[in-house]
């Protein structure tokens, strides 16, 4: 990953974990890297990608928001899952973040973040055909590492015997 050689390809990367298992920590240092490497970069998460586009779609700017995320080399939407909150704000969550995905599609790279098994999509996103057409772009010839183990934050936490 760290070659940059997936981004070289156009490929999308996709890490599956449970939370403290290190996803984060692994794709920003990737995203590091290839900043040293020339490469133009984007991280950002999924909440502010959907809080972002929302707010374009409201001043209307949605189409030249889409161009900007479509020019970055990489674009790496992290925490997908976690944002149930703007979800209920921006009820177009779902169709916000495939219009992202399938502007990159499969000229770009996008690398996704989450804790989300692939069959928990559809009911996830509550649009199970939006869920399919999301699922392929993003995985189609796409390198998908599943990260397993404990939680790292939980073996930093100190026990403290009564």
């Amino acid at each position: 990953m760290a070659t940059g050689e997936f981004v070289h390809r156009g490929e999308n990367l996709v890490l599956v974990g449970q939370s403290g298992v290190g996803k984060s920590h692994l794709i920003q240092g990737v995203a590091r890297r290839l900043c040293l490497l020339g490469y133009r970069v984007r991280y950002i998460t999924s909440a502010g990608l959907v809080k972002h586009l929302a707010s374009s779609r409201a001043d209307d700017t949605l189409a030249r928001r889409i161009r900007e995320y479509r020019n970055f080399d990489l674009l790496i939407i992290d925490e997908f899952g976690f944002e149930k909150l703007e979800r209920l704000d921006y009820p177009q969550a779902a169709n916000l973040l495939y219009k992202v995905v399938e502007a990159r599609y499969p000229q770009r790279s996008t690398a996704l973040v989450t804790n989300i098994d692939f069959e928990a999509w559809s009911d996830y996103l509550g649009d199970p055909p939006l869920a399919m057409a999301f699922l392929d772009r993003v995985v189609d010839g796409a390198i998908i590492v599943k990260l397993g183990g404990k939680s790292y934050r939980a073996h930093r936490a100190r026990r403290l015997d009564a």
